[in-house]
């Protein structure tokens, strides 16, 4: 038993030296100190913006709209002017629906296929904006890390694509719904509409002019990544008229509320 003791014990101190000669890794960064680290960084961007220089240079940003009558993508590149303002550059992939739309769906017995189609459209309507403006922050200047408000006004060039809405009938054939109200007995069986890819050989290009203002809430301004939210007011005039439904009068102008989740960086 004495004998076992004193080898434990040798062991013991063995160990210890072997770990005193040999330490255990730096632990990593606390989170305090991560904390402190970005307070110090928060704290040299604001001393530049009270020197009347832009805590960044430029941002880029991408966002997902809904709006009360469609939806799309935009992308922006911002230029930092001074501490509150920032110039913009924006372009927009858009397709806009009438409020009077509806859809339906079915199924072709023939084949089993889900169908669907909206009931007198013409036209989809697809649109790419060029716009430029400028945001202006109004909230949050000297908040290191909360919501900073700005306000947006921007405008430009709209270029419209007014592309015809076909609908599959049988047998084989795809027309839009004004040949088939013009002669409903030709058109007995209506399977569903054309889709995407078909329509596109007869498209008419649709110049305007947008212009729009906007409220953008942007959470901790000072981080590199951007995570805002926009919110604002979008009116579109285009030279001639665009027709999406039969039976509802085609029109230049367009009204819509919007908003859009933003994500992007700066630099």
């Amino acid at each position: 038993m004495k004998k076992i003791l004193i080898v434990a014990t040798f062991s013991i101190i063995a160990f210890a030296i072997q770990a005193q000669n040999n330490p255990s890794p730096r632990p990593p960064l606390k989170q305090q100190d991560r904390k402190a680290e970005k307070r110090q960084r928060i704290n040299a961007l604001l001393k530049l913006e009270e020197e009347g220089d832009p805590a960044f240079k430029k941002q880029s940003i991408f966002g997902i709209k809904l709006s009360t009558d469609g939806y799309g993508l935009s992308y922006e590149k911002g230029k930092y002017k001074t501490p509150r303002k920032t110039l913009l550059f924006q372009f927009e992939l858009n397709e806009k629906k009438h409020p009077k739309e509806e859809k339906l769906t079915g199924q072709d017995f023939s084949t089993g296929q889900i169908t669907s189609l909206i009931v007198g459209k013409l036209n989809n309507f697809y649109q790419f904006k060029m716009g430029l403006g400028q945001q202006y922050l109004i909230g949050g200047k000297a908040n290191k890390s909360g919501v900073a408000v700005s306000a947006i006004y921007a405008g430009g060039l709209s270029i419209g694509l007014e592309k015809p809405y076909l609908v599959d009938v049988k047998p084989d054939a795809r027309v839009p719904w004004d040949s088939i109200y013009a002669n409903p007995s030709a058109y007995t069986d209506i399977v569903g509409a054309s889709g995407f890819t078909h329509g596109w050989n007869k498209v008419k290009v649709k110049p305007g002019l947008h212009a729009k203002i906007a409220m953008r809430f942007d959470y901790g301004r000072f981080n590199e990544t951007v995570s805002a939210i926009e919110a604002g007011l979008n009116a579109e005039y285009y030279f001639s008229k665009i027709n999406q439904l039969m039976f509802i009068p085609p029109k230049n102008f367009f009204f819509n509320a919007y908003i859009t989740i933003l994500f992007g960086r700066r630099k």
